[in-house]
């Protein structure tokens, strides 16, 4: 049997790029959402309430990033000169927002503040500079003779702009509903009104990129206005209107799960999208996923070390959740 190894790769790296989004972005999304609430016992269970996990959802970044610079190193040589900064800057956040979560538990009470006001930095920043490298993928990158070609502040656009913000509006809604999960009672009511707001920034944010995009790459135009690409591409906005009612109704009731799962789809199906736009691209109108793969050698000696960790990593994330499922209350936690 022939195997097709960059796209098999492409899938994987694809899948850890999915999971660091969903898996890091409720947590990130508590430490945006910081701000929303000044009482200090309530702080303590927003981040008591991803304690236990946060460490671990981080492994899908460094096995997205690792398996770019392993499987497909053109790709890696040309985007990482053109995101620089906003990866410099991403990395600092992370780096805040986890000394932060570990000093908060062991610092005075007169000192929290100064690691809430981190904590909060820490996660926006990260989040910000995440939907920045994003933008900056999307409408495209110079490159000439194998190499980038462009500015130093060419991440930096209104469409950049404009992704960073929806990134941070999407992990707030992811944080908010995962604290309606995993909260009771008026905390709980808190966040659910809070998921509110965070559903409607989502949600406009989503429909001012979807409707740039196709105005950024003619090629973006052509796959979800055109006939037959309409056939294949028209069910992910009808799917995420019907996630998105589902959602709001989910918000207006007293159902506890319902809303994060309905986010969790919702960002699946953008993710979908995002990946309509790009394949069969690795660098957009670029490069695609067999002009910038690694040799073949490589790319089987490293897949038979990913067929035995990735169901380990699966496993352990697995029984980690399954370990801290149910309610944080008032008077318990994990410190």
């Amino acid at each position: 049997m022939i195997l097709d190894y960059p796209l098999i790769w492409g899938f994987l790296i694809a899948v850890a790029i999915f999971a660091y989004v969903v898996l890091d972005g409720f947590d990130l999304g508590i430490g945006i959402l910081y701000p929303t609430t000044k009482d200090s016992d309530e702080r303590t269970l927003m981040m008591n309430s991803v304690a236990p996990v946060w460490d671990g959802n981080e492994t899908w970044l460094v096995l997205g990033g690792g398996g770019l610079f392993a499987m497909f190193p053109l790709a890696y040589s040309v985007i990482m000169p053109a995101v620089y900064a906003p990866i410099i800057g991403m990395l600092i956040g992370l780096i805040f927002r986890g000394v932060a979560f570990e000093f908060r538990f062991k610092s005075s009470v007169e000192r929290r503040p100064f690691w809430d006001l981190s904590f909060f930095a820490g996660s926006v920043v990260a989040a910000f500079c995440q939907g920045l490298v994003l933008g900056t993928l999307v409408q495209g990158i110079d490159v000439a003779d194998r190499a980038y070609v462009g500015g130093w502040w060419d991440w930096l656009t209104p469409f950049s702009v404009m992704t960073g913000l929806a990134v941070v509006a999407g992990y707030a809604l992811l944080g908010a509903t995962w604290l309606v999960m995993k909260l009771e009672g008026a905390p709980q009511v808190h966040f659910r009104r809070v998921s509110k707001y965070a559903a409607v920034l989502m949600i406009g944010f989503l429909l001012l990129v979807s409707m740039w995009m196709p105005f950024i790459n003619v090629s973006i135009m052509e796959k979800w206005f055109s006939f037959p690409y309409l056939l294949y591409t028209l069910p992910v906005p009808i799917l995420v209107a019907v996630t998105t009612l589902v959602l709001w109704r989910a918000l207006m009731s007293d159902k506890d799960y319902t809303p994060f799962v309905a986010s969790l789809v919702l960002f699946l199906l953008t993710y979908v999208g995002l990946g309509i736009n790009i394949f069969p691209y690795v660098v957009p109108n670029v490069y695609t996923l067999w002009d910038a793969a690694a040799p073949e050698s490589s790319q089987k000696f490293l897949l038979v070390g990913a067929v035995i960790l990735i169901p380990m990593i699966l496993i352990y994330t697995g029984y980690a959740y399954y370990v801290f499922r149910g309610k944080i209350k008032s008077t318990e936690g994990y410190h």
